[in-house]
């Protein structure tokens, strides 16, 4: 049972639960962007992207970085989902700063294969390759020391693409003229 006026949070993995505490505030990425949960939230499912989850106990903030997934509040209950799980004394930034080279590397090969809509697997394996590289950027973001932000057209978080053509008329449509 979550004290009164505190926000039980739960993040769970593959290899069982990662944290428990109860904070005061906690806050969240979602695809669709940051979003806080304080006592009495209204019950939320989000998509998790790769980031820093942080959370308040009194005046104190902590921090932790998670991987893609799942986040569920429920009362005065938030449960995290996600393949990953790291706090800052586990990271150690050299071995992360080669890993995301390697993947930055791999990233701008497939990129070529993935330009055509028909290869499937290269862009599957595109999409793998981003996620891991977000979860890199976040583990040292967590750290103190992100790498410089990338943009990527085809990453699937964000708003939809603009539709330049709405609200034209039709090149179907009559000239309006009788």
């Amino acid at each position: 049972m979550v004290a009164q006026g505190k926000v039980g949070l739960e993040i769970v993995t593959p290899k069982g639960r990662a944290l428990a505490f109860e904070a005061d505030e906690v806050n969240a990425p979602s695809v669709d962007g940051e979003f806080g949960v304080l006592p009495g939230h209204l019950p939320t499912l989000a998509s998790l992207r790769a980031g820093i989850v942080s959370y308040r106990d009194g005046a104190e903030w902590k921090r932790c970085a998670v991987g893609a997934g799942f986040v569920e509040v429920a009362g005065d209950r938030v449960l995290l989902l996600t393949d990953e799980f790291t706090e800052r004394p586990a990271i150690d930034p050299v071995i992360v700063r080669k890993e995301l080279g390697d993947v930055q590397a791999d990233i701008q090969k497939t990129e070529a294969e993935a330009s055509d809509p028909r290869a499937t697997v290269a862009i599957a394996r595109l999409r793998g390759l981003i996620e891991r590289e977000n979860w890199l950027a976040a583990q040292l973001e967590l750290y103190g020391d992100p790498p410089p932000p990338t943009m990527r057209p085809y990453e699937e978080y964000g708003p939809p693409p603009i539709d330049e053509t709405a609200g034209e008329p039709s090149s179907e449509a009559g000239s309006g003229t009788p």
